[in-house]
């Protein structure tokens, strides 16, 4: 692989560069069923198939739910899966505002399990986080979730356990409202978006940590430098060269894995199985989004068909019609489409250009449209690194050289005094503009959704001005891959206090270069613009490089409540508080 600071691509022994699967495996046509085949050796075999691509609907008040280790084949490769009921993904719960609901979870595996409900306002002592809210469900044991929906929209659910999320266990939530649906539409499809590796999470996440760019292949090259020289000149281009070198970092660090090891799916299937939602030429029909990414963002279109963003994290929002967004781990999208002709793809590329889930709307089962090729990946910028002070120009002649942990001139990186060797880089002047879509989006000439656009109906749901600002830092080491809060590690780490009670403003600031989705858990987010304005009420609030939110809080919700990062292994490496409401 290549060595940070290096431009050549070096494949570590045993590899080569097998172009078809460093950009995306399409997976087997059949949806992945595995039957009879030897477990391998990072899980132990506990029942006999998985069913992919279509999950089960349950309704009422009272569920059962077995949480199990099933085997699968995305790829033409046995693996081991986390299950509930034994569907990947795991079964949809239908759930009606205002009644409560009893969860019996039964874990037949060897190892501690849970289920968090990913937006749903509840007492902590039913979140589902081992550690903060409740001890686990051990092996053979039984635990009984019981409280009342307050809620209605789209919502879902997912293991807080170790890395049992990536290896399948997530499912959707729709809640009716206690009123009844007011969003009319003809057909009503969950279109659950999730990454699957063959390889244990473990040895991911282990290969990140000896390397954090392992999984990356959009790294600059020789070629790469050439070009630059014929735009830009070759002293730009070598001064470009050199300022990346120094600091240590790739312009092309966009996602620490890539497809190079992901299969991107769809309800549980892979691109060549090609998920299907049928309709009637005229018909309206609602698609409802869920981003279960363990660690991609994913940049969602239909060709040849627009999309009126109606609810977002389970909130109504003010109609909007674009042709794309960007749904982050975590988040939820619903859109309203009119399709007309016979066939669409829906679209989903990873935000590293790597490769893509994709499904067909059609008039008829068997039908596909053109899968459009994936966007030429963009290397980040000067205002993903510096912020507003690049953004506004100031990069203008600067000599880049300098730009080290000893400047005066442009302070890049933290002092170890400061923060410590958790965190090797410091945004002194953040960047504060929510109509920016992100990295690989900007100007690409479709309409595209943006934080701005989104606007929860109505007045602020709490008017109160807020007693005090929290502040907190989004920091991480990518040499190290260390993520962290201030630069604290979890374990490293108090707890943050809200008094109960209190509408308080949190402000994250964002200092690396990638783009973190930060998940409150228990209160709602109430994202505001830059001059104080409430936008949108929100569960996730995706952070990108360089980058300052803020949000209002009501800290309504008595109890000890998770506040990270949702990207798996950047919380399970340390971007993760508690939260006590007391």
């Amino acid at each position: 692989m290549r060595p940070k600071g290096s431009n050549s691509l070096i494949l570590p022994t045993g590899l080569t560069p097998d172009k078809s699967r460093r950009h995306f495996v399409q997976g087997l046509a059949a949806g992945g069923v595995l039957v009879g085949l030897s477990p391998p050796s990072w899980a132990q075999q506990t029942s006999a198939t998985t069913a992919t691509g279509t999950a089960p609907v349950l309704s009422g008040t009272e569920f059962n739910l077995v949480v199990a280790e099933t085997a699968i084949n995305v790829t033409g490769k046995p693996r081991m899966a986390t299950t509930v009921n034994g569907t990947i993904p795991s079964p949809t719960l239908r759930w009606r505002e205002g009644d409560t609901v009893t969860i019996r979870v039964t874990n037949q595996m060897s190892v501690s399990t849970s289920i968090h409900w990913h937006g749903i306002l509840l007492p902590y002592q039913m979140d589902g986080v081992p550690g903060i809210s409740f001890p686990g469900i051990p092996p053979g044991s039984t635990f009984t979730y019981r409280f009342k929906v307050e809620q209605a929209g789209t919502y879902w659910y997912h293991s807080h356990s170790a890395f049992q999320e990536q290896t399948g266990m997530y499912g959707a939530i729709i809640i009716e409202p206690r009123g009844g649906e007011h969003i009319r539409v003809d057909r009503d499809y969950i279109v659950q978006l999730s990454d699957w590796t063959d390889e244990a999470p473990m040895t991911v996440f282990k290969k990140l940590k000896k390397q954090s760019d392992y999984f990356n292949f959009n790294a600059p090259t020789a070629l790469d430098f050439f070009q630059d020289a014929a735009e830009l000149g070759v002293g730009t281009a070598l001064s470009k060269r050199k300022m990346w070198n120094q600091m240590r970092m790739s312009p092309a660090d966009l996602a620490d894995v890539s497809a190079y090891t992901y299969t991107y799916l769809m309800n549980g299937s892979t691109p060549a199985a090609n998920w299907t939602g049928l309709f009637n030429p005229g018909e309206r029909v609602r698609l409802r989004f869920l981003s279960s990414g363990t660690q991609t963002f994913f940049d969602v279109r239909i060709p040849g068909l627009e999309m009126t963003v109606v609810h977002v994290d389970g909130q109504d929002i003010e109609p909007v019609t674009v042709d794309e967004f960007r749904c982050g781990p975590g988040e939820t999208y619903d859109v309203i489409v009119s399709p007309k002709d016979e066939t669409y793809t829906i679209f989903a590329q990873s935000l590293g250009r790597t490769g893509y889930a994709r499904g067909t709307l059609a008039t008829r089962r068997g039908l596909s449209a053109p899968v459009p090729a994936v966007d030429e990946p963009e290397w980040l910028t000067m205002a993903d690194m510096m912020g507003s002070m690049a953004a506004g120009g100031a990069m203008a002649g600067m000599d880049h050289s300098s730009m080290n942990m000893g400047s005066n001139k442009v302070h890049v990186r933290h002092a170890s005094t400061e923060y410590g060797p958790s965190v090797d880089m410091r945004v002194d002047t953040p960047r504060t503009n929510l109509d920016d879509p992100g990295i690989g989006l900007r100007n690409n000439g479709r309409r595209v959704l943006t934080y701005a656009d989104i606007h929860t109906p109505g007045q602020n749901p709490d008017p109160r001005e807020p007693a005090r600002d929290i502040e907190l830092h989004l920091t991480g080491n990518m040499e190290r891959y260390t993520w962290s809060l201030d630069g604290l590690e979890f374990g490293k780490s108090t707890p943050v206090h809200f008094p109960y009670g209190e509408r308080l403003r949190v402000i994250l600031h964002n200092d690396t270069m990638m783009t973190h989705p930060m998940h409150l858990h228990g209160m709602w987010s109430d994202v505001e613009s830059a001059d104080g304005e409430f936008l949108a009420r929100r569960h996730t609030v995706s952070v990108q490089p360089a980058q300052r939110v803020s949000f209002l809080v009501t800290a309504d919700a008595l109890g000890r409540w998770a506040w990270h990062c949702h990207l798996l292994y950047h919380m399970d490496a340390g971007m993760f508080r508690e939260v006590v409401v007391a």
